[in-house]
């Protein structure tokens, strides 16, 4: 009797239906969130910078914004062929590159003899950032069991929010202790580590080579049209946009010269209140990252629940009678908005991954990611124009209020028939 092709000799062992998860998914995630950490170290560094900048360059304010509004675009550009490239080529390969034209960038930046070349420095530091958040938040897909994905995801923003405030200290004591050029120099060499430890620990799954899942290679406009078809993108798009930019705007460029002119808060109390927000709400993400996991049912009427409250709360801010509220109600604007940023990738990012296998999740990543990012710009840049033009910071937060109000109408409709866990 010859042995068939289905008896137990010839059948390769069977992968589980998730992957394990376990110490060596936390030790992979561990290694490629250190790149996010420093991505938003790298991103960031401009503020720390500013000052130093303007001198080394002679160059004055509108020439300045561009280093950081240049950075900005190239990351919001790049999030869907970054995600294309997340699942076309893994996200080890992506880190690696990512980190390769981090340290190139900032490796120009520091020796650059002009603002011509440190633009040119800070693009390659927007590219090499850009693909990094999608691809640890991918690892979380490829490596850890789908209950555990929104902790992963919420931890991650957690690290890259510590990576942004940490970029403070260290690099205005490097700047002032080793000058300019030693000080980004030094920086770029943290990136080169970094690769190494990439190449030594970080895999694209947990099967080993000979485990390795085979996927046919989908073309790029096929997976944008998969990811946008289903409804747990879209309904992280929309999410994204409601929860992610209104703090983010603040943070960015426009929360301090709100709270100091607008309100009329001393600098020093505008300064700390900042500060302590940006820090204070931080634990929020991974507590319901972990709710999420644990109770999925909860997912859909908290994230309707948010949504709802950031459109009454901003909408209270512009549409005040008299001019802006009162302090207290100001502050419990900022504190429901920056409570909000920090829970956005527990929900946006845990939406996204409904509909699609994991190995495909990259572009819908992506476009959740641009959709946030995109409505900051705009917001941002709106708000900008109408103070320029001699407008008060009510109207000049109207865009914001309107994108808020509409996103979040989008997502309470998009899950008002949300299929439950």
């Amino acid at each position: 009797m010859t042995p068939s092709s289905s008896s137990p000799a010839n059948t390769a062992p069977a992968r589980p239906a998730e992957p394990p998860g376990g110490a060596r998914a936390w030790l992979v995630w561990g290694i490629a969130v250190g790149v996010y950490f420093l991505a938003m170290f790298h991103r960031n560094g401009m503020a720390v910078a500013a000052l130093e900048t303007q001198q080394r360059f002679d160059v004055g304010p509108a020439l300045l914004s561009m280093l950081p509004m240049v950075q900005l675009l190239v990351y919001v550009v790049l999030q869907v062929p970054a995600g294309l490239m997340a699942d076309r080529i893994g996200p080890r390969a992506s880190l690696l590159m990512g980190l390769a034209a981090m340290a190139a960038g900032v490796a120009m930046f520091a020796i650059a003899p002009d603002i011509r070349v440190a633009i040119a420095g800070r693009v390659l530091i927007g590219l090499g950032d850009a693909v990094t958040f999608l691809n640890v938040i991918r690892i979380g897909a490829l490596w850890f069991p789908r209950a555990r994905y929104a902790l992963v995801s919420s931890l991650t923003g957690l690290v890259g929010g510590i990576g942004q405030v940490a970029s403070v200290a260290p690099l205005s004591a490097a700047l002032h202790g080793l000058g300019w050029t030693w000080a980004f120099l030094g920086a770029s060499a943290v990136s080169l580590v970094m690769m190494v430890l990439v190449l030594l620990a970080v895999r694209d799954h947990p099967y080993g080579r000979g485990g390795a899942p085979a996927h046919a290679p989908v073309k790029a406009w096929t997976s944008i049209t998969e990811a946008l078809k289903a409804r747990g993108p879209r309904v992280g798009m929309a999410h994204h946009a409601a929860v992610m930019a209104p703090y983010t705007m603040l943070a960015v460029l426009w929360g301090y010269p709100f709270l100091v002119e607008g309100v009329g808060i001393a600098p020093s109390t505008a300064g700390l209140l900042l500060s302590g927000l940006g820090m204070g709400v931080l634990w929020l993400s991974p507590l319901l990252g972990a709710l999420v996991g644990r109770t999925p049912g909860i997912r859909r009427p908290f994230a309707m629940a948010l949504v709802a409250l950031f459109a009454v709360a901003w909408t209270l801010l512009v549409a005040w009678p008299g001019g802006l509220p009162p302090t207290g109600v100001v502050v419990a604007v900022l504190v429901v908005s920056a409570a909000g940023q920090v829970m956005a990738p527990a929900l946006s990012f845990d939406f996204a991954r409904d509909g699609l296998p994991a190995h495909r999740t990259g572009v819908a990543s992506g476009l959740v990611n641009m959709s946030g990012f995109t409505t900051t710009v705009v917001a941002t840049v709106s708000a900008g124009v109408i103070l320029q033009a001699g407008g008060g910071f009510q109207a000049a937060f109207i865009p914001v209020a309107a994108t808020t109000v509409v996103s979040a109408a989008v997502t309470v409709a998009m899950l008002w028939r949300y299929p439950r866990p």
